[in-house]
């Protein structure tokens, strides 16, 4: 509980500090680059093919005709560079956050290492590729577990309860590799996975509840079209912010548990018997049997 809430606390003002805050901002400036760089190149002709389509489709001929009448037969003029930004936009966040998420993780990691760790010993029992298809496995399990439990969110306390607890289960399963794949070795990782699964299971649990936060601001930018513009950009921000405090609450937790494990682990080696080793190497009285070792 203690390293629980250290590790909480540390994150909490990690968050705070310049160099997070302006990672933060890093999707945001990704998302404009991406979209003026599509809209210099294929704006026009995303709109001309989506009016084409709109013109093309027999269903909406008589819509359009119907618009015609009344004066406003240009409004497809005006719906088709709608329909090309609502259909974009989540391509482009998406492709965004996936950016920040494998630049973002591996800087904060090694932020906390570096203020913090400065002593551990890097072993790198995780490579790259190693993680992403780690993060792939974990994923399309996560996936699996959520179309399965979907006839179960009909029960109303179950959907409040069910899809946090995937997520959650993800973000400990992929965000305790990524804080350990430098410095733990392999057989470390491990061990630090079954000592402390629930403590980390409860970490991804609060993260996953934490990152639905960001959906309120989607709902209230789908409710109120004319602030849509504003609070997507606001919706990411919040998402990053979560997912850095996320990143920084794991890294300082699982480096500080694999620092006591190696504590352990060369008190052990100093001391091979503990107290049994004393025992052990007590004189054996006269009379007494002396058993050979196990």
């Amino acid at each position: 509980m203690k390293l629980f809430l250290d590790s909480f606390w540390r994150a909490v003002a990690y968050s705070l500090h310049p160099r997070v805050i302006a990672l933060s901002f890093l999707p945001l400036l990704i998302m404009g680059v991406l979209s003026f760089g599509l809209g210099y190149f294929y704006w026009d002709a995303a709109v001309d093919w989506v009016v084409l389509r709109l013109e093309s489709w027999d269903l909406l001929k008589s819509v359009w005709s119907w618009l015609q009448g009344l004066g406003a037969g240009n409004l497809k003029t005006v719906v088709a560079p709608l329909v090309v930004i609502f259909a974009v936009t989540p391509a482009v966040v998406v492709l965004s956050l996936l950016i920040v998420a494998v630049l973002m993780a591996p800087a904060l990691v090694r932020m906390v290492a570096e203020r913090r760790f400065a002593g551990l010993e890097r072993k790198n029992g995780g490579s790259l590729l190693i993680s992403g298809l780690w993060s792939l496995f974990s994923t399309a399990l996560a996936l699996i577990a959520l179309l399965v439990s979907i006839p179960l969110w009909l029960i109303p306390p179950l959907i409040l309860i069910l899809p946090p607890l995937i997520w959650g289960w993800l973000a400990y399963r992929v965000m305790t590799f990524d804080a350990l794949a430098e410095h733990a070795s392999k057989e470390e990782r491990r061990e630090i996975f079954r000592r402390h699964r629930l403590w980390l299971m409860a970490m991804g649990v609060i993260t996953g509840y934490l990152g639905a936060a960001p959906s309120i601001v989607w709902a209230s930018g789908l409710l109120f079209a004319a602030a849509f513009v504003l609070l997507v950009p606001v919706a990411i921000w919040i998402y990053t912010l979560v997912f850095a405090f996320s990143a920084l609450w794991f890294a300082h937790y699982c480096l500080a548990a694999l620092e006591k494990l190696r504590e352990e682990a060369s008190l052990t080696s100093a001391h091979p018997g503990g107290t049994f080793g004393r025992a052990a190497s007590a004189p054996v009285a006269s009379g007494d049997v002396q058993l050979p070792p196990p």
